[in-house]
C-alpha cells in the first residue's frame, strides 16, 4: 500500500505527517489532514476508517471497488466515487478513486489506477487562498482533475473515428469492410465506458451546489458549477460521437451494397457479352433441313462478324455506362 499523509491549516501545508499523528492534527481548529492510499488491504482500510470514524457502508463499498460513480451523504461527511478512465495503447483502462470527505479530512483511495493526483497536491499547495476553504475545495481539485482526464481521452476517440472513416472511403472489400464494423464497434464500446463513468456525475455534482449544499462544501459552489459545466462538455461530446460511429456504420454498410452492385452488373455485363455469341452460335445449331444460311458460302464469316458487332456493341455500351 502507498500512503501519503499531509496536513493543512488556514490555507497552508504544515507537512507531512506519520499515520500515528493524524488523530493530534484532526483535533486542532482550521485543521485538515489529506490521506492518499493506493490499493489498501483490509486491516489498513479499517484503520483509516476507526481514524475518521466512517461510515461502515462508504467503507464497504470503498473495499470492494468496482462501483458505480455517485455521491453519497453521511451526516456532515461525504463520500464520493469516481472512475478514471485511461488510455493505455489503444485500450481503455477504467480505474476507481474512492473520497471520503470530513470536515477536517479527506481520504482518497485509489484502485487499478497508476496516475496519480500529485499535481492536483501540487495546485491546491499553490492557491492557499482557495486550499482555506479546506477538505471542500481539496474535493473539488481531485473531482476537476478526472474530468480533465476525460476530454483527451474522447479527443482520442474522436481521432480513431476520422482514420475508420478515411478507410471506408479508400474502398470496401470483403475483409476490409468487415475490419471496418469491427472497429466501429469496439469505439462504440470504449465511448460506452467513458460514458458510464461521466453519466451518473452529472446529476451528482449538480447536488453540490444547487438546493441544500452538504457542509462540506459550502464556499466551494462555484468551482463545483465548473465540473459540472466540464461534464455536460463530455456528456455533450460523447453523444456527438456515438452518433457520428452510428451514421459511419451506416456508411459502411452503403458502401458494401454500393460494392456490390457494382459486382453485380460487371458480371451482368460480362453475362450479355456471352450470351449474344451463344445464342447465334445456338441458333445455327439445331441443324435443320430447311435453313437457308448453312449453304451459304460466307454464312460462317458472317456469323462471326455478328456476332463480333454485338458484342463490340454491347461493349461500347457497357463502358459508357460504367458497367465495364
Amino acid at each position: 500500500m502507498l500512503v501519503n499523509c499531509c496536513a493543512y491549516q488556514n490555507g497552508t501545508k504544515l507537512g507531512d505527517i506519520p499515520k500515528e499523528a493524524i488523530s493530534e492534527y484532526v483535533k486542532r481548529p482550521d485543521c485538515f489532514v489529506w490521506v492518499a492510499l493506493k490499493e489498501p488491504t483490509e486491516e489498513e482500510l479499517e484503520e483509516m476508517a476507526s481514524e475518521f470514524d466512517l461510515h461502515p457502508l462508504a467503507v464497504e463499498d470503498a473495499r470492494h471497488g468496482h462501483q458505480r460513480p455517485k455521491i453519497e451523504e453521511y451526516g456532515n461527511s461525504l463520500f464520493a466515487v469516481l472512475q478514471v478512465v485511461e488510455l493505455k495503447g489503444s485500450e481503455l483502462v477504467v480505474g476507481e478513486i474512492d473520497i471520503f470527505v470530513g470536515k477536517n479530512y479527506i481520504l482518497t483511495v485509489r484502485h487499478h489506477t497508476e496516475h496519480g493526483f500529485v499535481e492536483v497536491r501540487a495546485r491546491a499547495e499553490s492557491e492557499p487562498e482557495l486550499l482555506a476553504h479546506g477538505s471542500g475545495f481539496v474535493l473539488y481539485a481531485l473531482m476537476d482533475n478526472i474530468v480533465d482526464r476525460y476530454f483527451p481521452v474522447v479527443d482520442a476517440l474522436e481521432v480513431e473515428l476520422e482514420k475508420i472513416e478515411e478507410r471506408i472511403f479508400e474502398g470496401v472489400a470483403g475483409a476490409s469492410a468487415r475490419a471496418n464494423i469491427k472497429d466501429l464497434y469496439e469505439l462504440k464500446h470504449k465511448g460506452m465506458i467513458v460514458r458510464h463513468a461521466v453519466e451518473p456525475l452529472i446529476e451528482a455534482v449538480h447536488k453540490l451546489y444547487g438546493g441544500r449544499v452538504p457542509q462540506v462544501c459550502v464556499g466551494t459552489q462555484e468551482y463545483f458549477r465548473d465540473v459540472y459545466d466540464h461534464l455536460l462538455r463530455v456528456s455533450q461530446q460523447l453523444d456527438g460521437l456515438r452518433d457520428m460511429v452510428t451514421i459511419a456504420m451506416q456508411v459502411n454498410l452503403s458502401m458494401i451494397s454500393l460494392s456490390e452492385n457494382e459486382v453485380t452488373k460487371r458480371l451482368a455485363a460480362y453475362a450479355a457479352l456471352v450470351a449474344v455469341p451463344t445464342m447465334i452460335a445456338g441458333v445455327y445449331g439445331m441443324n435443320f433441313k430447311n435453313m437457308p444460311e448453312l449453304s451459304w458460302e460466307w454464312g460462317y464469316p458472317l456469323a462471326i462478324a455478328l456476332m463480333v458487332g454485338l458484342d463490340t456493341f454491347l461493349w461500347v455500351k457497357f463502358r459508357r455506362t460504367r458497367w465495364l
